[in-house]
C-alpha cells in the first residue's frame, strides 16, 4: 500500500454520530456536586499523563443528569485547555464516568477511522501542530471551536493500513508500559524491605535492645540525622539552547508523569535553563510533594542529560548509600513531612525550599547494614535503571516511526 491511495478528510467526516463532546459548564459540575467516591469523573491528567488515578467523583444521580458526557469503550479523551492537545483511548477496562470541563470527547467512525489511528495522528508532531495551531487565548490557552476543529483535513489510509500502523506503535508502547509495571513492582519489593529494616526494626541481626532518642524509641548503634548526612545537593545550571543541534535526554515532569521515560529532545527545543543530571542521581521533585516524584539515575551521558528545575540533584555521599537514600524519599513519613514544609499560591503550585528537604530528620542506621540492603536493593534497582533504558530505546524507535507511518512514507 503507497501513501497514493490515501485520502484526505476533514476530522468531522471521520467523526461518528455523537462524535464531539466538550465537556459540561461548570454551572453544571460545581465542586459541590462532588463526591469521595461514587461515579468517577475524568480530568484534564488523564488526558496529560494518560493516567487513572481519580480525585473526584459523582453519585448515581448527578451522573443520569449529565450521562451525554459519558465516556465509551474506544473514546478519545482530549486536553483543551491550558495544555491541550494530549490524548488518551478509553480502554474497556477504564470504569465508566464523564469528562469534566476541560476535555472533549472525540468518537470516530469506526468504518471510517480507528480510534488508535487517531490517537498516534494527534501524538505526531503534525496532528498535535493542527491541532495546537487553531487554539485561542492569550492567558488560558483553549482548543479551537467545534467547526474549527471538526474541519481539519487529515491524510487517511484503509481500515487494514489504519490497523497495521496502530499495531507496530501500540507494540511499542505496549512494552514500555510493561516495563512500567515491572519496575513498579521492583519498587514496591525494595519499599517492603526498607519498612522491614528500617521502619519496623526487623533487620538482619536484630537483637531487640532499644534506646531513647529525639525521633523516640530506635535500635542501639543507630542515630538521628537528616537527609544532608547521605547526600549532596548537586545542582549545576545548563543552558540546552547553547548547543540547539545536541539530542538531550530530558528529565521534565510531564516525561515522569507519563510513564517515567525521559524525552529526547534536541536543544533548540529546550528553551529554560535545565540542571545538569549526573551518574548516580537521585531527582525528587520539590513542586507538589503531595505527589511523589522520584527518578533513580545510575548512568547517563552527563553532557546530554538535563532535568527540569522543579527536581533536585541529589548524589549520595558514599556508593553503598545510595539504594538506601533512593528508597527514603517514597517513604511516608519524609513525603509528609515535606508536603509539610510546601508552600505556594495556590494548592496545585505548593514547593518545598531545597534546604527544607536537605533538613528532614531521620533514623540513620549503621553503615554495614546499608551496605547489606544496597547489595540487595541495588539489584532491584539496577533492573529498574535496565527496563527505563529499553524503553527510552523504544520509545526512541516509536517516534522516529510514528511520522513515517503516519504519512505514508514507510508502507506497511
Amino acid at each position: 500500500m503507497s501513501a497514493k491511495v490515501w485520502e484526505n478528510h476533514n476530522l468531522g467526516y471521520l467523526l461518528g454520530n455523537k462524535g464531539y463532546i466538550r465537556g459540561p459548564f461548570g454551572s453544571s459540575l460545581k465542586r459541590g456536586d462532588m463526591k469521595s467516591d461514587g461515579i468517577p469523573v475524568y480530568e484534564q491528567q488523564h488526558a496529560i499523563y494518560n493516567s487513572r488515578d481519580f480525585r473526584f467523583y459523582i453519585d448515581e444521580e448527578k451522573f443520569y443528569e449529565l450521562r451525554r458526557f459519558q465516556v465509551k469503550t474506544n473514546d478519545l479523551i482530549v486536553s483543551c485547555s491550558g495544555t491541550i492537545g494530549k490524548v488518551s483511548i478509553i480502554s474497556d477496562k477504564d470504569p465508566k464516568g464523564i469528562i469534566s470541563q476541560a476535555l472533549l470527547i472525540l468518537r470516530p467512525d469506526n468504518t471510517k477511522m480507528l480510534p488508535e489511528f487517531l490517537k498516534y495522528y494527534f501524538l505526531s508532531r503534525e496532528g498535535f501542530n493542527n491541532l495546537v495551531s487553531t487554539s485561542h487565548g492569550s492567558v488560558q490557552v483553549n482548543i479551537a471551536s467545534r467547526d474549527i476543529v471538526e474541519s481539519l483535513t487529515l491524510n487517511v489510509p484503509d481500515i487494514p493500513t489504519q490497523r497495521r500502523i496502530a499495531d507496530i506503535l501500540s507494540s511499542l508502547d505496549d512494552k514500555i508500559e510493561l516495563n512500567r509495571q515491572t519496575n513498579a513492582t521492583l519498587e514496591a519489593i525494595a519499599q517492603a524491605i526498607f519498612k522491614e529494616w528500617f521502619v519496623d526494626f526487623n533487620f538482619p541481626g536484630a537483637t531487640g535492645e532499644m534506646f531513647e532518642s529525639e525521633l523516640g524509641m530506635i535500635p542501639k548503634g543507630w542515630k538521628v540525622g537528616s537527609v544532608a548526612d547521605v547526600v549532596i545537593l548537586a545542582n549545576e545550571t545548563i543552558s540546552p539552547g547553547l548547543n540547539p543541534d545536541n539530542l538531550f535526554n530530558h528529565y521534565s515532569i510531564p516525561a515522569f508523569d507519563s510513564g517515567r521515560v525521559p524525552s529526547q529532545e534536541l536543544g533548540s527545543s529546550i528553551l529554560s535553563n535545565k540542571f545538569r543530571v549526573k551518574n548516580n542521581s537521585i531527582l525528587v521533585s520539590k513542586l507538589n510533594p503531595r505527589i511523589p516524584r522520584i527518578w533513580t539515575v545510575k548512568e547517563v551521558d552527563q553532557e546530554n542529560s538535563v532535568c527540569s528545575t522543579e527536581f533536585q540533584v541529589l548524589i549520595p555521599k558514599r556508593a553503598h548509600y545510595y539504594s538506601f537514600a533512593a528508597s527514603l524519599f517514597s517513604q511516608p513519613f519524609v513525603i509528609d513531612t515535606m508536603k509539610s514544609r510546601a508552600s505556594g499560591t495556590s494548592g496545585s503550585h505548593q514547593r518545598i525550599n531545597p534546604q527544607d528537604i536537605l533538613d528532614i530528620n531521620f533514623v540513620i542506621p549503621p553503615d554495614n547494614l546499608l551496605s547489606q540492603y544496597d547489595k540487595i536493593v541495588g539489584n532491584y534497582f539496577q533492573s529498574k535503571i535496565n527496563g527505563l533504558e529499553e524503553s527510552m530505546h523504544l520509545a526512541k524507535i516509536r517516534d522516529s516511526l510514528l511520522p513515517k507511518l503516519m504519512n505514508g512514507e514507510i508502507i506497511v
